[in-house]
């Protein structure tokens, strides 16, 4: 039996994540990491057998990718904002976790990847809580009002579908270096100009765990304010991980993911060919850069990745965040005072004026 065969034939353990005292369902417990009945608090310790995801060659996804989830699943998607969400089929989804409406409907058979692995939940409801007071309590233009009132909805734990990728890459490159020298002008004053001449070369680079987003549903920005993601520190998929949690269903397939990857990475290759070319021929500057780059030995792994999702209200306007369940870095909207921004203006001006006024004395 293969590696690959190994983890596909633990993956396939099932189990119905019901208390054996009790008979209620168990949620997972991020902080002892294990299994916690939220009714009798019986704990269950969850075996993981199985260190960390498995990296798959993107040429054999087809064959080997996983679409067992190790458990009875549904698919739920919302009406209202098309969200499709990954419930353990004895979870009560009847309320899109993403925007709130209850105008949600069960999908039957739709076949998904499962993922290979999970970054684990480190950071509880109540801390998630914890951290956005404080986080709140940091923005200077947010209403005091607001940062006394504001109190955070039920927290929504959710899953969200990310790919990494691992490639060697190589790139022959044209370009132009540039460097800067001076010169007299006929009227005695000099100046500096930038005389260029053509380079050529290879340059080779690794990528390791290059992370791409398998989600539309949220603004990127927002998403990018929680990075980073420690996705090296990632456990193999066992269904226990997601017990009382949702999984984001993937809108973004490993296909579209791989060439949004490359784009990025062609993006990080040239400033790197930059920096290369600047320190090689000793230049000022760089123009003209031309890179063909070839990606070799790619691999993939399909992780979820733990975030916070709840809102407040304030002034009869909600406003949306997020918290990052393994570091709990916030991201989110605030009020903003109208006051406060406009006393900042008048003072800016202010010092302009004076500094302008001084100028021309």
């Amino acid at each position: 039996m293969s590696e690959y065969d190994t983890n596909l034939a633990s993956t396939k353990e099932t189990t119905d994540k019901r208390c054996p005292k009790c008979g209620g369902v168990m949620n997972f417990n991020p902080k002892e990491g294990n299994l916690k009945c939220p009714y009798c608090d019986h704990t269950v310790d969850v075996e993981n057998v199985l260190p960390a995801a498995m990296e798959i060659d993107l040429k054999e996804a087809e064959f080997l990718a996983n679409k067992n989830w190790g458990t009875k699943t549904k698919t739920v998607i919302c009406k209202s904002c098309s969200g499709e969400s990954i419930y353990d089929s004895l979870e009560i989804a009847n309320v899109c976790p993403y925007c709130g409406s209850n105008h949600v409907m069960e999908e039957n058979d739709i076949e998904t990847m499962a993922p290979g692995g999970v970054v684990l939940f480190k950071v509880t409801a109540k801390d998630a809580g914890d951290l956005f007071q404080k986080w709140l309590s940091t923005k200077w233009f947010c209403p005091p009002a607001a940062k006394i009132s504001a109190k955070p909805d039920k927290f929504k734990g959710i899953y969200l579908p990310h790919w990494t990728f691992d490639t060697n890459t190589n790139s022959f490159y044209t370009a132009e270096a540039g460097i800067n020298k001076e010169r007299t002008k006929s009227d005695g004053k000099t100046e500096t100009y930038t005389e260029y001449y053509k380079v050529r070369g290879n340059f080779k680079h690794s990528f390791d765990d290059f992370i791409e987003s398998g989600t539309s549903r949220f603004d990127k920005y927002r998403l990018n304010a929680i990075e980073p993601f420690d996705t090296a520190n990632n456990s193999a998929y066992k269904p226990e991980y997601i017990a009382g949690f949702v999984a984001e269903r993937y809108s973004i397939g490993l296909e579209e993911a791989w060439n949004n990857a490359q784009t990025r990475m062609k993006t990080v290759i040239e400033s790197k060919i930059t920096d290369k070319i600047i320190y090689e021929e000793k230049a000022d500057s760089v123009r003209g850069l031309s890179a063909e780059s070839s990606f070799n030995d790619v691999k993939f792994k399909y992780l979820l990745l733990p975030i916070w999702v709840s809102a407040y209200v304030y002034n009869n306007k909600r406003y949306e965040f997020m918290v990052n369940g393994q570091t709990g870095k916030v991201s989110g909207s605030s009020p903003v005072d109208k006051v406060k921004v406009a006393i900042v203006i008048i003072v800016i001006i202010i010092i302009i004026g004076a500094i302008y006024y001084f100028n021309n004395q």
